[in-house]
C-alpha cells in the first residue's frame, strides 16, 4: 500500500535525510519523519518553511515532483515594500530570470497570516514596510519565488509553502507530519491502450520476365 506523508519542515532543516557534511552537520529530515522508506518529491530551500510531501511510491514521487506535470505551488511569501497589486502584475505575465522567463503565476496581496513563529525571528528594517503576498507557480526551478519576487525589486523576507496540489500544511506545526490517502486524481492510472502490431502483409513474388532472345 502506497504511503503519502505530509511534513511540515521548520526553518534550517535540509529537506533530505542525511548530511554529506561532516564537519557542520546540519538538521535533516531524520529526526521528524521516523517512516521508513519514504522520500521527499520535490524539495524546500533550507531556509524556507512549510509543507514537504513524502511517499515510498517512485512513481506518485515522479508525478508531484516533476516540473513537466506543472502540479501547482502555493506559497504565502513576505516580501520587503509595499506593493500595489499592479506592482504584481509582472508575476503574473512571467518574469525574465537568468535561466529564462517563468511561467505566468497567480499573484495577490493578502493580509498578515496566521503562522507559527520562525526561530530564527525575521529581521526586518524599520524604515521599510513589509506585506504578504499569496503566490501560485507551476514550476520548481531552484529558489524560484526569491528570485522572482526579487527582480520585481520586493525581496523575500520569508517563504512557507503552503500547497502542492490538492496537499495543505493547514494544521501542522513546524516538524510534524501526517500520513494521508492519496487522492483518486493522483491515483496510478490505467494504461493506454496498444494497438498490437500486426505483420505487415508480404507482397507476392513476382513472376519473372521472360528473357528476350
Amino acid at each position: 500500500m502506497t504511503r503519502l506523508i505530509l511534513f511540515n519542515k521548520p526553518y534550517d532543516v535540509l529537506s533530505q535525510f542525511t548530511d554529506k557534511s561532516t564537519e557542520n552537520p546540519r538538521l535533516t529530515l531524520s529526526p521528524f519523519v521516523t517512516v521508513q522508506g519514504v522520500y521527499p518529491a520535490g524539495r524546500l530551500d533550507r531556509d524556507s518553511e512549510g509543507l514537504m510531501v513524502l511517499t515510498d511510491d517512485g512513481k506518485l514521487q515522479a508525478r508531484i515532483a516533476d516540473p513537466a506535470n506543472r502540479m501547482e505551488k502555493t506559497y504565502l511569501v513576505q516580501i520587503e515594500g509595499d506593493p500595489s497589486e499592479a506592482d504584481l502584475a509582472p508575476l503574473r505575465a512571467g518574469v525574465q530570470l537568468k535561466d529564462g522567463m517563468t511561467l505566468p503565476a497567480r499573484a495577490r496581496l493578502i493580509d498578515p497570516p496566521t503562522l507559527w513563529d520562525r526561530d530564527p525571528p525575521v529581521r526586518f528594517r524599520k524604515s521599510v514596510p513589509d506585506r504578504w503576498i499569496e503566490l501560485v507557480i507551476r514550476e520548481g526551478r531552484n529558489r524560484q519565488v526569491r528570485r522572482m519576487t526579487a527582480a520585481i525589486g520586493l525581496p523575500t523576507l520569508r517563504l512557507v509553502r503552503w500547497m502542492v496540489g490538492p496537499f495543505s500544511v493547514h494544521g501542522l506545526a513546524p516538524g510534524q507530519w501526517r500520513e494521508v490517502e492519496v487522492p483518486d486524481e493522483l491515483m496510478p492510472r490505467n494504461p493506454a491502450y496498444v494497438r498490437p502490431k500486426t505483420q505487415a502483409p508480404r507482397h507476392k513474388p513476382r513472376a519473372p520476365r521472360p528473357s528476350r532472345t
